[in-house]
């Protein structure tokens, strides 16, 4: 405690916490674009899979397998491949850039999934009424599932980037200058390990905390009155 102490004024100096601000822009910044790209690419895959016609046979095969191989892979693992293979191709690639392909790998599995469940949750009636209607597939799937869709998707979705934030800390290993990274810096200068990680831990808790909230207030908002309707039956009762 003595130690702590006496390291707090120089290790809470400007010059530390315009680092770790940076650090934390980093780690923001990979998950921000890395979850927002993978969740685009998402919904094309959930399309494509789900595309009922026997040309696209070959396309769900491959949709399938991406989810199935990439959801049982260590993120760290992947994160590594993607870094042998960039920099095989392009020696020159930033490593946030590596970080953000290897993030967007990752969140389209998992994201997926999420995305499947909640188109798979709007009733097949509702389809066949966009299919009488002489709605293209595309159209139905923009204008007629997915705002019923939404309430089922967002939740986990937002969940997933939540926790996501905390396991950007692995790309530390291949040298992102990452929160857990400038904590090792730190670390390794003399500072102590419970006052330089105690930091970083606050650090992370800042940064997913807002982003529970939100996820929070838009499950409110996107709920279907009849399910706000049996949430206050359940509080009253």
């Amino acid at each position: 405690m003595e130690r702590i102490l006496e390291q707090a004024p120089r290790f809470f100096s400007s010059k530390n916490l315009w680092l770790l601000l940076e650090a934390a822009g980093m780690t923001l910044g990979m998950t921000v674009v890395g979850c927002l790209i993978g969740f685009a690419l998402a919904f094309v895959l959930v399309f494509l899979r789900q595309t009922p016609d026997l040309w696209a046979l070959p396309l769900r095969v491959v949709c399938i397998i991406y989810v199935e191989v990439f959801r049982r892979i260590p993120f760290i693992v992947v994160v590594y491949l993607v870094l042998f293979f960039i920099q095989a191709v392009n020696p020159n690639a930033s490593l946030f850039t590596i970080a953000v392909i290897a993030i967007c790998l990752y969140a389209v599995a998992f994201t997926a999934d999420i995305i499947r469940g909640g188109i798979e949750s709007v009733p097949i009636t509702q389809t066949e009424a966009a299919a009488a209607m002489n709605l293209s597939r595309l159209q139905s799937m923009l204008w007629i599932v997915l705002p019923q869709a939404w309430p089922v998707i967002v939740p986990p979705a937002i969940a997933f980037a939540v926790a996501f934030i905390k396991d950007t800390a692995l790309v530390s290993q291949v040298g992102v200058f990452e929160l857990t990274f400038r904590g090792k810096e730190l670390n390794n200068q003399g500072y102590s390990g419970i006052l330089v990680f105690g930091s970083i831990a606050m650090c992370y808790f800042i940064l997913s905390f807002p982003l529970s909230l939100l996820g929070q207030h838009l499950e409110k908002r996107l709920g279907t009155p009849r399910g706000q309707r049996r949430k206050s039956k359940i509080r009253l009762s």
